[in-house]
């Protein structure tokens, strides 16, 4: 990949840290992943925007237990919401 290259400064710590951290759990290197920041920031990236939720999609799996276990959540005491 070739382009133009940017020297930043000043970059405080915290974001450091959480472009460092994000880069990680994306298997990304730091770089790919500001260039991609910047690029969705300018409005100009073909990269879908993501949550980090989408290695979950399609992993539910029923559990009858659990769905007994939470019964109890789906009662409305409509007394309490009037």
């Amino acid at each position: 990949m070739s382009g133009i290259q940017y020297t930043l400064r000043g970059i405080p710590s915290a974001v450091d840290t959480a472009l460092r951290e994000e880069a990680a759990r994306y298997g990304k290197s730091l770089n790919a992943l500001v260039v991609e920041k910047l690029s969705a920031a300018a409005g100009i990236s073909d990269t879908p925007q993501t949550n980090g939720l989408e290695k979950f999609a399609g992993t539910w799996v029923e559990d009858p237990a659990f769905d007994e276990a939470i019964k109890e959540f789906e009662k409305v005491d409509h007394g309490e919401w009037e």
